[in-house]
Formats: structure tokens, C-alpha cells, sequence
């Protein structure tokens, strides 16, 4: 996904911000966000979730996705 994420922040610019958080490092905000599988995407706005999805994402329905909720 690391590539996909880079192209997609690359379009989006600054209207969005992609964070990764590695859960095997982090299994406090794993569990607090349910994520069960690798990778687990999250679109958050001021602190709520507005979509997830688990598994790869093409780029382009990520780019569609925060452009929607922008």
C-alpha cells in the first residue's frame, strides 16, 4: 500500500493527511479501531470515522473517496 498512499498524497496535496500506524507496534490503536486485518484504511474528519475498508485499495477509489468527503 505504501506506494499507492505516496501517489494518492501526491494528487490530494494538503487536503488530507496519510498517516500509517504499524498495529504490531501499536496494539492500543488497534484495539481501539477493531482492525483485524492488514491493511485496514480509516478516513477520519475531526476525530470521525467516515470510511474503512479493509485490504488494497486502488489508489484512484482512494483519491474519489477523500475527494467525497473533503
Amino acid at each position: 500500500m505504501a506506494p499507492i498512499l505516496e501517489d494518492v498524497k501526491k494528487k490530494i496535496g494538503e487536503s488530507a493527511s496519510i498517516i500509517k500506524v504499524d498495529v504490531d507496534k501499536n496494539p492500543q490503536a488497534a484495539a481501539a479501531y477493531q482492525i483485524q486485518g492488514v491493511p485496514t484504511l480509516i478516513l477520519f474528519r475531526n476525530g470521525k470515522v467516515l470510511w474503512r475498508q479493509s485490504g488494497v485499495v486502488p489508489g484512484h477509489n482512494i483519491e474519489q473517496i477523500i475527494r467525497q468527503n473533503a
